[in-house]
């Protein structure tokens, strides 16, 4: 597999095709399977990710705190916004949609983690849906994803520990921005500038969760983390270009997260984590968990 963005988007505008089709490839030959076998997998994906997503738009889900469950449905249902019933508000309903059934304990995609698995689903089908693109398309968008998640992960990190959220919902909202633009018939070079345009949005992005637990504000940061990818996938189809390629954005997200306090990488010691109230929940959690242990 590639390990530079820039390489593979070298490689695909040279030879003329889509970056779905040159990570394909590219995977084929580090697996030694054929292409059809990793399609394969990949349908199955979009198919536990759309299962996730109809689930967690039900609105009857909620986490085992009763913390996160139900915003998805409100979300979606809304008429009060001044952006209700577009394809951005379904976007994020979707996000938060497979967040919570995530913190339900129920099954979704990791993609590229369990706590940032709610973007990618999100930008992808929502998208899908609002301009009729079928399912093929959105097989071969995952695998641009795939590529695109494996250069972060080569180049830098996609753990909360090691990088703070910026390493999770941060590359997750670079994946879907590149993915969807090479979804949309956006160029290679597009599709990497999209990928810059927003891991740039998420640098320093710290991961507090309550508790340790995967569900405040990391539900919520899914539903941001869509909103970005979507404001990058807009501005690069627009032909906005940014200065810094991806591989040095993606390089510097590295460089941040080993430079990160060790209270902002997931271990619940510090941010949103430490306020009064993200203290009290915890406590309240752990005398819930002791409760159910007796």
């Amino acid at each position: 597999m590639y390990t530079s963005l820039q390489s593979a988007i070298d490689d695909a505008t040279a030879s003329g095709k889509r970056l779905s089709q040159v990570a394909l490839e590219a995977e084929a030959r580090d697996q030694g399977r054929p292409i059809e076998e990793i399609r394969d997998a990949l349908r199955r994906a979009l198919k536990v990710m759309r299962r996730a997503t109809d689930q967690g738009l039900v609105g009857d889900l909620y986490s085992a705190s009763g913390l996160v469950g139900g915003d998805a449905a409100k979300l979606a249902a809304s008429t009060a916004g001044p952006l209700a019933g577009s394809v951005f508000t379904d976007v994020l309903a979707r996000a938060l949609a497979v967040q919570e059934v995530n913190a339900a304990m129920g099954v979704i995609v990791a993609a590229p983690t369990a706590g940032g698995a709610g973007v990618l689903p999100s930008v992808l089908t929502g998208i899908a849906h609002a301009k009729g693109i079928d399912d093929e398309r959105v097989v071969d968008a995952l695998a641009t994803a795939g590529l695109i998640g494996a250069v972060v992960a080569e180049r830098a990190s996609l753990s909360g520990a090691e990088g703070g959220c910026q390493a999770e919902t941060g590359a997750a909202a670079g994946m879907a921005a590149g993915a969807a633009v090479d979804m949309l018939g956006g160029t290679p070079s597009a599709a990497g500038h999209a990928v810059a345009l927003a891991q740039q949005g998420t640098l320093g992005l710290v991961c507090d969760p309550l508790g340790g637990l995967v569900e405040l504000p990391c539900v919520f940061r899914n539903a941001t983390g869509a909103a970005i990818a979507l404001a990058a996938i807009e501005m690069a189809l627009a032909g906005i270009t940014f200065a810094i390629p991806a591989d040095e954005v993606i390089d510097v997200m590295g460089e941040i997260g080993r430079d990160m306090d060790v209270r902002y990488r997931e271990t619940a010691g510090g941010g949103l984590a430490q306020t009064p109230t993200g203290r009290r929940l915890a406590r309240e959690r752990l005398v819930q968990i002791k409760r159910a242990g007796n």
